[in-house]
């Protein structure tokens, strides 16, 4: 099973509110793969080990499409925003602030990136 990291959204995942995330890459990833979501498994300092939260998701559904689809249309970058696990979020619930906050939290990525967009669901 491969790790995840959710350190932008771990609140939102350990919520169980995040149903999509958005990554640059991930293209071999396949419907019914499953992922461990960590809190993150980069960048880890000597001593920090890998950090679950919970247990595996299930992959049911991906997608490649440009990042700026959640402005293009309003309605669907709302929902996106929702299934994020951002509906509540004084800010990002908005998808132009989603967008930004992606962009600037992904390096050499803009508005007209190419992501995959990954679906799962929880598994106990």
């Amino acid at each position: 099973v491969r790790n995840m990291s959710f350190a932008l959204t771990t609140e939102q995942v350990l919520a169980r509110t995040k149903l999509v995330t958005r990554r640059q890459g991930w293209l071999k990833l396949k419907v019914g793969d499953m992922v461990q979501p960590v809190r993150k498994c980069m960048g880890l300092r000597p001593g920090e080990k890998v950090e679950r939260i919970g247990g595996p998701i299930r992959i049911t559904g991906l997608r490649r499409e440009v990042l700026a689809m959640m402005t293009r249309d309003l309605d669907y970058g709302i929902a996106e925003c929702a299934l994020e696990g951002f509906e509540h979020h004084p800010t990002y619930r908005w998808p132009s602030e989603f967008v930004a906050m992606f962009c600037n939290t992904h390096g050499n990525c803009t508005p007209h990136s190419m992501i995959t967009r990954i679906a799962f669901i929880y598994e106990d």
